[in-house]
């Protein structure tokens, strides 16, 4: 079996490190010990806990990630994350495990982290990482050049435009550029359903439904014929 690894995330955007720690999450044999605004803050961390990886910014303030790198144990090894793609050079330069681009997706962290394993596991071990699915109770979607985070909890219903979604919430509406296909993957399925080819709708959130429709904060969604079946189903098992 492989060992945990002991990480930390170091980034001066507070909306990264909740994105990585989102993601890495759910993700087994992973456990973040800390997240750091700055290099200073790490280089204390790591200085009294034991650290296997960091992932690293590179466009910091004061002191960069890549001096920051250079100024470590080599033991410790880095991914660095950046929304700049000309530090890559530098950054495999150091023999970095990886080099992620921001907004960094979870499929290009789960390379990154199994580079790692590959590179940094006995070879008699072969054990895969293992992925825990609907552990985190929110995601984040790309809306208005920034990530924002969604709750499950607030959502309502969501709405397919075409190649958008318009996701509903208690308050506010967030419109994001996503499939309604690709979204339902990423919803745990015993609090949402879809009931319409361009609807999913929040079970805690309908008011009231007959066989034809749901209704969520006075607005009427249909039930198509091809969800019919199973809505109705799941309804009336609440």
């Amino acid at each position: 079996m492989s060992k945990t690894i002991q990480c930390i995330i170091v980034d001066d955007e507070p909306i990264a490190r909740e994105i990585l720690e989102s993601h890495l999450a759910k993700i087994n044999k992973v456990d973040v010990v800390a997240g750091c605004k700055s290099a200073v803050e790490a280089f204390n961390i790591i200085s009294s806990k034991k650290v296997d990886l960091i992932f690293l910014d590179i466009n910091m303030p004061e002191i960069s990630g890549l001096s920051f790198a250079k100024s470590i144990n080599k033991n410790i090894k880095i991914i660095f994350t950046t929304a700049y793609r000309e530090y890559a050079v530098d950054g495999f330069d150091l023999q970095a495990v990886d080099y992620l681009l921001k907004p960094i997706s979870f499929e290009r962290l789960l390379q990154a982290i199994n580079k790692y394993f590959d590179e940094n596991t006995p070879v008699q071990s072969n054990a895969p990482v293992e992925i825990v699915l609907e552990k985190s109770d929110f995601i984040f979607v790309r809306s208005d050049r920034k990530m924002i985070k969604i709750c499950f909890s607030d959502i309502r219903f969501i709405e397919s435009l075409s190649d958008y979604i318009k996701i509903h919430l208690n308050d506010k509406t967030v419109i994001t550029r996503e499939t309604i296909a690709n979204i339902e993957a990423k919803l745990p399925q015993k609090d949402f359903i879809r009931v319409h080819r361009s609807f999913i709708v929040s079970l805690a959130g309908i008011d009231s439904f007959t066989n034809e429709l749901v209704e969520i904060q006075k607005k009427q969604i249909p039930i198509s014929r091809s969800y019919k079946k199973e809505v109705l189903r799941k309804l009336e098992n609440v």
